[in-house]
């Protein structure tokens, strides 16, 4: 198997993954400039995907009232677009927290030549087996990211023990709308996840299920799909003008067959949400104070 090319029987990990297609995000989704790899909130106030990116940022920020003075875990910081706009905008102090060497120091010299680097640190952990001590964080964080986990219970289990009694936890997440759907419908559900390094979504019902059984309360679940629609419309354009130049520098050895189906997955991708396969979730929980 060449370097780079996705496995045949298990789902690629998210290091190898992210790695691989480290200058796609870059130059295509215009990482570069954002530091942001996920999708934009767009509305009034948010009319471009710079603005949008920042945006998604404001509308977590918001739900859960992260203020000044706030510790945070941005766990699956990516090159640490998030963290870096909660320690600019809400006055936080942020770790962020993934799997990908490539990804720490990206975002640990972003958040340097922002003059950040002393509220938002990064570090390579596992965000279902963190390095910290009970009740260490305000707030878990996590955008686009818990779609990585093996186990999404897991994930829930670890921000528990991470948030100090009234912490508050806030997700963005692709979230499959049944389990199972048809044979048909399961394939191009998977021809995506596989490519992104994703094992598999979980329902908003089995979220549900995961936060209570963490311990957490006032779970909730919103659709905003429409207010990504726009983002998730602009990558799928970004990859219907990629596909045949990805496909063409493929057989030059310039173009690996993972970064090929990465664009692959992601035509799977909207056409999977065409389909009402799954839809974009903003999530939210607590954990509650001890009783007195």
């Amino acid at each position: 198997m060449k370097k780079g090319t996705l496995p045949k029987k298990k789902v690629l990990d998210v290091e190898s993954y992210y790695e691989g297609t480290r200058w796609d995000y870059r130059w295509v989704w215009g990482v570069r400039n954002t530091h942001a790899l996920h999708f934009g909130y767009y509305d009034e106030t948010a009319t471009h995907h710079e603005a949008a990116v920042a945006n998604m940022n404001r509308v977590m920020a918001d739900l859960i009232g992260i203020g000044a003075g706030c510790s945070v875990l941005d766990a699956g910081c990516g090159v640490g677009g998030s963290g870096i706009w909660l320690a600019e905008n809400r006055g936080c102090s942020v770790v962020g927290i993934t799997p990908v060497e490539a990804q720490v120091r990206d975002a640990s010299f972003n958040a340097a030549k922002r003059g950040l680097g002393h509220r938002a640190v990064f570090l390579k952990a596992d965000y279902t087996k963190a390095p910290f001590d009970d009740g260490a964080f305000d707030v878990v964080w996590a955008l686009e990211s818990v779609c990585h986990a093996e186990r999404k219970l897991d994930f829930y289990k670890e921000a528990y023990r991470l948030l100090r009694p009234g912490g508050r936890l806030v997700m963005t997440e692709y979230l499959r709308l049944e389990r199972p759907f048809c044979e048909a419908d399961e394939l191009l559900l998977q021809n995506w996840l596989r490519a992104w390094a994703i094992p598999d979504l979980d329902t908003p019902e089995e979220h549900r299920q995961h936060a209570n059984a963490a311990g957490f309360q006032n779970f909730a679940s919103q659709d905003i799909t429409e207010h990504t629609q726009r983002s998730l419309r602009n990558i799928r354009d970004h990859c219907h003008r990629w596909l045949w130049a990805a496909k063409l520098l493929n057989k030059t050895g310039l173009v690996s067959d993972l970064q090929v189906a990465n664009v692959m997955g992601t035509l799977c991708q909207y056409d999977a949400l065409q389909k009402g396969l799954w839809h974009y979730g903003l999530l939210s929980a607590q954990k509650g104070l001890p009783k007195t």
